[in-house]
């Protein structure tokens, strides 16, 4: 019994391991590979696969094998959406000759210089690239900083779809600290994006949506980005603005009741120290 019973708990946590994993059309060759709370985008040209990050390297090796059972081309690009670990760890799992990595050249300085477990960048850009493969234009785009080093939006012109990783996140609050975020630098870039001529959203996190929703987004944005200022230059504490907070419009949101005080203290932190508003005489 004691046999059976083992062999019954491997193969149920081998199986929601597996379980885990899932690849979903977008439409015309571009697709969502979905791990968990982590997504990545790839998109399928009879020249080869482009890739658009690698998470990790058990769902790396899950994703190629499945490339290799479901497509008839080879890996051709794979692309860093910035330097974070959770995003771009795996990458060992594409590289062979013929395959070209491209990073924004914050992102691949920060992964040379951090020693980041990965595959270092063979191409890398500053300000914006243009990738064509299969008679496909892709368009990678650094908007300024927003989480992390060298964060880039990454746009499928023939699909009017767009993939930002961490810095938006559709229908959730963001998560809880914004740790590693700069708020301002997040609203700034999400305002650039809103320029863009695309029709659907994919995020490294969260849901797939419009462009309407990233509106949304970004009026939490600044609906709390303006409470926390407020509350500051009415010498209110952190623990204040934090109990007389109201952001009504946004209460629906998963995690609202959770995060909010979070994120108010993340945004409260970025003001006192980056901006300076813990120093200035006036407060």
């Amino acid at each position: 019994m004691r046999i059976v019973a083992i062999w019954f708990l491997s193969f149920f946590v081998a199986h929601s391991a597996l379980a885990d994993y899932s690849i979903e059309p977008l439409g015309d060759g571009l697709y969502r590979f979905v791990d968990d709370r982590h997504r990545a985008v790839f998109l399928v040209t009879d020249e080869g696969i482009v890739l658009v990050d690698t998470l990790n390297s058990r769902a790396a090796a899950w994703l190629k094998a499945e490339l290799g059972k479901r497509f008839d081309v080879p890996v051709r690009y794979v692309i860093y959406s910035h330097n974070h670990s959770d995003h771009i760890y795996g990458a060992e799992a594409f590289d062979a000759p013929g395959v070209i990595f491209i990073a924004h050249r914050l992102a691949a300085q920060d992964i040379q210089i951090t020693k980041t477990k990965t595959v270092a960048p063979d191409i890398s850009f500053s300000d914006q690239l243009a990738l064509d493969v299969g008679g496909q234009r892709i368009l990678l785009r650094y908007h300024g900083p927003n989480d992390g080093r060298g964060s880039v939006s990454v746009e499928f012109k023939r699909q009017r779809t767009l993939f930002v990783v961490d810095w938006i996140v559709l229908n959730r609050m963001p998560w809880r600290k914004l740790w590693s975020y700069d708020i301002q630098g997040m609203i700034n870039s999400t305002r650039d994006v809103l320029a863009l001529d695309f029709d659907t959203f994919v995020g490294g996190h969260a849901d797939i949506g419009t462009k309407a929703e990233v509106v949304r987004y970004l009026g939490y944005l600044e609906a709390l980005y303006e409470l926390v200022v407020s509350g500051i230059q009415a010498g209110k504490t952190l623990p204040e603005i934090q109990q007389q907070a109201q952001l009504a419009p946004y209460a629906g949101l998963p995690h609202y009741d959770a995060w909010l005080a979070d994120n108010i203290e993340g945004v409260y932190e970025r003001l006192m120290e980056e901006s300076g508003m813990g120093w200035r005489p006036d407060l």
